[in-house]
């Protein structure tokens, strides 16, 4: 039995990789460039983000200028999740995963699966930062026409995100109306035919698309109707003092001030009574808002996500190796794939008349730079 284990486990979990690596989106989407040094749970990963630097004049002399420094800021990554998920191997099927190079029994395929679903949505549920949005709450995206990719692509530039590595996750009813446009889909328009053929939307105005049955849905906390005003004595760069409220804003939370363009995202709230709430906000108030101001929140909407890949940090660490339960008939193995770095590790336990087999991930994600993304409002 545990020869027969023993040769049969890389055989596994390689294969388990290549379906982590299909289903789990969104980590392909977004950074994951951090070193795979083993970890535990609870561990956490610096992310440096760039400075803001200005250009400044030369001026030739014979004494050089002093050197300016500017400290990079770092973000830490916690790794939180720590997910597992568990299945069962009948003989045949260790027989044929050692004889077919690609067969994978409907177990181990379903364990990957939950896995990937648990990922894909931690990366989602990170919307609530976001600040940008185009597109209208409770209407699908792509009803009529592509206005709400160029305007996902015009928002994008004006937030000053870099133009490669721009990605766009829809879910499965906005992709449909958007695979029915002829812009996304004709030949003529689109120079070839494999959305047709394949049902993939691929690059479209500079964005890659995808989808995923992951995407959020935002149920909006704060009222969308009545008088919501600035109290302007209490409100200064990201703390945001109003009153009127008839309902508790929450996180991410999306308003606007005064019928200004500039949108904003609620970070906390914190309840005042009278319906008066100060709210941590994001990004900081611009100059021109004033006492009295109106906010306009929007509406509840699928979250739809168009972005760099710059915005989120992903980091997939192998699980510390412990030798603990070697001598309770336990076998552990892990590996790293070298595509997406996704790092999975799989144990298999001898219990009481059993054999236990169960592959385990830890990860972090975090939303490091929220002016690279946009919700796409469905």
């Amino acid at each position: 039995m545990t020869n027969d284990v023993s040769a049969v486990m890389p055989k596994i979990l390689a294969r388990g990789l290549m379906s982590l690596r299909e289903q789990a989106i969104m980590p392909r989407l977004v950074n994951g460039s951090f070193s795979a040094e083993a970890a535990e749970k609870g561990d956490t990963i610096d992310v440096p983000l760039p400075a803001d630097l200005v250009a400044s004049d030369v001026t030739p002399g014979s004494v050089p200028p002093e050197s300016s420094s500017s400290e990079m800021e770092k973000i830490q990554i916690e790794l939180n999740n720590w997910k597992k998920s568990s299945f069962h191997l009948t003989d045949k099927e260790m027989m044929e995963i050692s004889s077919h190079e690609n067969f994978i029994p409907m177990q181990v395929g379903s364990a990957i699966r939950a896995l990937a679903n648990a990922v894909n949505e931690t990366i989602h549920n990170q919307y609530k930062g976001i600040y940008g949005v185009v597109g209208a709450a409770g209407t699908t995206p792509f009803e009529t026409d592509s206005t709400d990719a160029t305007a996902a692509r015009k928002m994008l530039l004006k937030q000053r995100a870099p133009k490669e590595n721009r990605y766009g996750v829809l879910n499965f009813d906005a992709e449909a109306n958007a695979l029915d446009l002829a812009s996304f889909s004709d030949v003529d328009k689109t120079g070839n035919n494999s959305v047709k053929i394949e049902g993939e939307i691929g690059r479209k105005f500079g964005i890659n698309w995808f989808s995923d049955d992951h995407v959020m849905r935002h149920e909006t906390g704060a009222a969308t109707s009545g008088s919501i005003q600035v109290d302007i004595s209490g409100s200064s760069g990201k703390t945001l003092k109003a009153d009127g409220f008839s309902a508790s804003p929450i996180e991410g939370d999306v308003f606007t001030i005064g019928g200004g363009a500039q949108q904003y995202v609620v970070n906390s709230a914190t309840d005042l009574s009278g319906g008066v709430y100060t709210m941590i906000i994001s990004p900081a108030l611009v100059a021109d808002v004033a006492d009295a101001d109106e906010l306009t929140f929007v509406g509840s909407h699928e979250v739809n996500l168009v972005f760099n890949r710059d915005a989120f940090a992903f980091a997939n660490r192998p699980l510390v190796q412990s030798t603990v339960g070697d001598g309770l008939g336990s076998q552990i193995m892990s590996m790293t794939d070298p595509q997406t770095g996704l790092s999975l590790r799989l144990e298999v336990s001898r219990q009481y008349k059993q054999v236990v087999w169960e592959f385990d991930l830890l990860w972090g994600v975090k939303l490091v730079r929220p002016e690279l993304a946009i919700r796409l409002a469905g």
